[in-house]
């Protein structure tokens, strides 16, 4: 398959590392520049800190939260975000693991550990405060976001995309079903769910449950089944389970369904 031809070379795009008030207003860029403390005073709020990409020409683009897996805030999802800026895509990545100290790791057993003691409801605040951030940056459309999310993050976005009404699309890399199907009656965006078909961590069950639950509420849910693919085949940084050419198909289809998704903003 050729190599795709981006709207932006790597060259082209900004980055920078950002932090706010969870579940609290956000101080647009006019309030921080009239007040020469704001980046030093300390919020009573807790903070999202985390990690910003977006096209440095002079325009406005749609934006994407892009939710990291159960090792962190790591180069892997650092490199993502950077071909989705790449895309036309102003991309926040949060550090899901801020209020647990923030870590990265590639062990498993620490990777587990972390993400059992997330708490999902604060998380989700955090992911919602991604979006009002979002809202205060110059480079991106106001209210014109999407959620992408891999293994626990998968989970995640689809949870999200059953909270926030203002969502153009949702995409999940091989996540668990939400706790409820039953909460999907809220889902509010189209999603893409990529399935691994040797996925020993989703069930094939779970995901037939998004399935049928998907139709009974009337709900705009794809599912890809990429047959034989174990759990993070996507994950270039676990060379077990790595599967590239399925990778690029699961790329290309995300990135086909963001436009979609996202044609009346372009």
């Amino acid at each position: 398959m050729p190599d795709r031809v981006s709207p932006f070379t790597l060259e082209q795009i900004g980055t920078t590392a950002v932090r706010f008030p969870s579940g609290a207003p956000i101080p647009s860029i006019t309030d921080s520049s009239a007040d020469p403390y704001a980046r030093t005073r300390i919020s009573k709020d807790a903070q999202v800190e985390g990690v910003l990409f977006w096209p440095q020409e002079k325009k406005t683009y749609p934006s994407l939260v892009l939710l990291h897996e159960k090792w962190g805030l790591n180069a892997q999802i650092k490199n993502l975000a950077n071909r989705l800026a790449c895309e036309g895509y102003t991309v926040i990545v949060p550090n899901l693991y801020g209020r647990l100290g923030g870590m990265v790791t590639a062990n498993e057993e620490v990777a587990g550990s972390l993400m059992s003691r997330l708490n999902e409801t604060l998380v989700m605040q955090d992911i919602n405060s991604c979006c009002e951030f979002l809202n205060t940056r110059d480079h991106a459309k106001r209210n014109v976001y999407g959620v992408i999310g891999f293994g626990m993050s998968g989970a995640l976005a689809i949870r999200f995309a059953c909270q926030r009404k203002r969502l153009r699309g949702a995409v999940a890399f091989y996540g668990k079903m939400i706790a409820s199907p039953t909460g999907l009656k809220d889902l509010c965006c189209p999603v893409l769910y990529h399935q691994a078909g040797a996925d020993e961590w989703v069930t094939a069950e779970e995901v037939e449950q998004l399935r049928q639950a998907a139709k009974e509420y009337g709900k705009q849910v794809e599912i890809r089944t990429y047959d034989g693919m174990p759990h993070a085949f996507c994950n270039e940084m676990r060379k077990d389970v790595y599967r590239p050419e399925a990778a690029q198909m699961a790329w290309e289809a995300t990135l086909a369904f963001l436009s979609d998704c996202f044609k009346a903003d372009r």
